[in-house]
């Protein structure tokens, strides 16, 4: 039986294919069209997953839609009216995407599947999506669920229980009251995009002090014993206006929102770190909640705000459960896989088998691969000067070579990842011991903020050894951050206490590029079986060095989604200040390549006529 999941229109579209309870493939539609977060139909995704699954759209059983776009219109109708007049122009700016496609889903559907497709099209609520995705791919036979994020058709957060082939949501919070609005609007006043930028806003923490955490919870918001939050929406303007944040919100924190690009103030700091601070304090209370409420063990974690991973490491260090699993497509995109494994078990009632000491994600690898002939073909005919090399181990030699000599290498193989973080298969990866590498992969490679940090990728079982963790903790998809161990951090030379930006340039371990400013990392261990190139590149990396931790971070530039094929590989390696780039078995080194304006990238590959 052929299920196709489909998330769209609002952020982060998606297609996922499930073949008799197996996840096949999921793609989002941002790296087919390199727009990143393209919220528009996910056509590109969807023909992947038919191609991956081998089949056209007129052998799919069910076709699933991970919300229900009437309910969510009736929630956006019912606020405009609340606050009428003020909104007209919000209103008028959302009503023709609603008028002209939104609540015409079928119709969108039917035409993104060429007609083919007779069965039955399956609308499961926002909050059903994420906890289906949450639950049915974790590990765990029962486990609790608890959803964050910034609002479905109503709900902002749910908690429930899943059990063998069930899900059931016992309990809602709904909008305007949302964590995942809360901070997205500090993360718009902090000068980043809403819907984007949260990640850096978590990043940028660290800098600051939460100076004005008291301010949050006695003005703008109540958090109750449970989770729940209360907002006082005269600080806010997204139920009504084209902004988050309201006049009384800037008054409140002295001054209109950070322009964006504009220089960093330590006000952004201690804002940063004053609403992660609110953040994870209301994420571990509603997770000691729901295990009060279930008594389960096992956590399971989906929506927007599971992707705060700093949140989701202090759930698992102090809170009640055992186990925790998050996941990796954390956001909508997630809501396509979640749609169609909910018709899987829940309505058509299949059973159910965990994989044990694993999941059923399968490294969360299921976007497309590209072999060695596809990858020869267009390096051949962009003129590309490459090393192939027949052998594996060669080519993870030379990988684990150019880690030690400093090198930055972008590595493109085997197939893409579904979610926001690069595993290994589209990854930049570097030396962690560099003193000098956060800086050179920000500014000369990734072109974006120098504050950014870099995250780790460790071996599973070495884990342990470098960060609080449990021995073999598995953190396969980068969502658990952790303090760095005491043994491997560095004493801060000097008396003075430095603040803000300053605290960069501290060496803070024998791993000082994974290392942040508050001395975490957010960590991903490397197994075997998930990740098998990255594992055995990192095995030979520490037989010859000694040390089990490399730099990943996500195969991109600024502004830009993952790369997804050899030519977005190779578009981005020639356009940035990286050394070496392994796609399949091909390494490319830079100076070895034709001599091109890295301005001027996509008009010399556009000569070549590609496809």
């Amino acid at each position: 039986m052929n299920i196709l999941g489909i998330s769209a229109f609002y952020h982060d579209s998606a297609a996922c294919l499930v073949q008799d309870g197996r996840l096949v493939a999921a793609a989002q539609e941002e790296r087919f069209t390199r727009i990143k977060h393209d919220y528009r139909f996910p056509q590109n995704a969807i023909d992947y997953c038919l191609k991956e699954g081998k089949i056209s759209a007129k052998d799919l059983n069910f076709v699933a839609f991970y919300d229900k776009p009437l309910i969510k219109f009736e929630r956006l109708l019912e606020t405009y009216l609340a606050f009428a007049p003020s909104g007209f122009k919000s209103f008028m700016e959302a009503m023709p995407l609603w008028m002209k496609q939104k609540l015409h889903l079928p119709r969108e559907m039917d035409r993104g599947l060429k007609g083919q497709y007779k069965g039955r099209f399956v609308f499961t609520e926002h909050h059903e999506s994420h906890a289906a995705s949450a639950f049915f791919p974790s590990p765990f036979e029962e486990a609790a669920i608890l959803t964050l994020d910034g609002v479905g058709e109503w709900a902002t957060a749910s908690y429930g229980y899943g059990q063998g082939n069930k899900i059931h949501i016992s309990h809602e919070m709904h909008f305007p009251h949302s964590l995942g609005l809360l901070y997205t609007a500090f993360t718009y006043y902090c000068g980043f995009k809403p819907n984007s930028g949260e990640y850096k806003l978590m990043g940028l923490a660290p800098y600051g002090e939460p100076k004005y955490r008291d301010v949050i919870m006695k003005e703008i918001m109540d958090i109750k014993p449970d989770g729940s939050i209360w907002m006082n929406m005269k600080y806010f303007n997204y139920c009504q206006g084209l902004t988050m944040t309201s006049e009384a919100f800037h008054d409140l924190f002295g001054g209109p929102p950070r322009p964006a690009e504009s220089k960093m103030t330590q006000r952004e700091m201690d804002l940063a770190a004053s609403i992660q601070w609110v953040t994870e304090e209301i994420m571990l209370r509603a997770s000691n909640h729901v295990h009060k409420e279930t008594g389960s063990k096992n956590l399971v974690l989906a929506g927007g705000v599971a992707l705060n991973c700093v949140g989701n490491g202090r759930i698992l260090r102090e809170g009640p459960f055992e186990n925790i699993w998050i996941q990796p497509a954390a956001g909508d995109a997630g809501g396509a896989l979640g749609a169609a494994l909910f018709v899987w078990h829940q309505l058509l009632n299949n059973q159910r088998t965990p994989v044990r000491d694993l999941d059923s994600q399968q490294g969360s690898l299921l976007g497309p691969a590209f072999t060695n002939e596809d990858t020869r073909k267009f390096l051949d005919r962009v003129g590309a000067k490459y090393h192939y090399y027949e052998s594996e181990d060669e080519v993870v030699d030379k990988i684990a070579e150019a880690i030690d000599s400093e090198k930055v290498i972008g590595h493109c193989a085997g197939r893409m990842e579904f979610g926001p973080r690069a595993l290994g298969c589209r990854s930049i990866i570097g030396d962690a011991r560099s003193p000098k590498m956060q800086t050179v992969m920000n500014v000369k490679v990734k072109f974006r903020e120098s504050f950014r940090p870099f995250a780790p990728c460790v071996l599973r079982e070495d884990v342990h050894n470098f960060f609080d963790m449990r021995p073999n903790e598995d953190s396969p998809y980068m969502l658990l951050v952790a303090p760095v161990k005491e043994d491997k951090r560095l004493p801060i030379n000097g008396d003075q206490k430095l603040f803000g930006i300053d605290k960069l340039n501290q060496l803070r371990s024998v791993v000082p590029a994974i290392t942040h400013v508050d001395y975490s990392a957010r960590v991903q261990t490397v197994d075997p079986k998930r990740h098998p190139r990255m594992y055995r590149i990192m095995k030979r990396f520490k037989d010859k060095t000694g040390c089990p931790v490399v730099i990943n971070t996500s195969f991109n530039v600024r502004s830009e989604p993952i790369v997804c094929t050899p030519e977005d590989a190779y578009r981005c390696f020639m356009a940035c200040n990286m050394d070496v780039l392994v796609v399949e078995n091909f390494i490319m080194y830079k100076e070895e390549q034709p001599k091109v304006d890295p301005e001027k990238v996509a008009e010399y590959l556009a000569q070549f006529q590609l496809d």
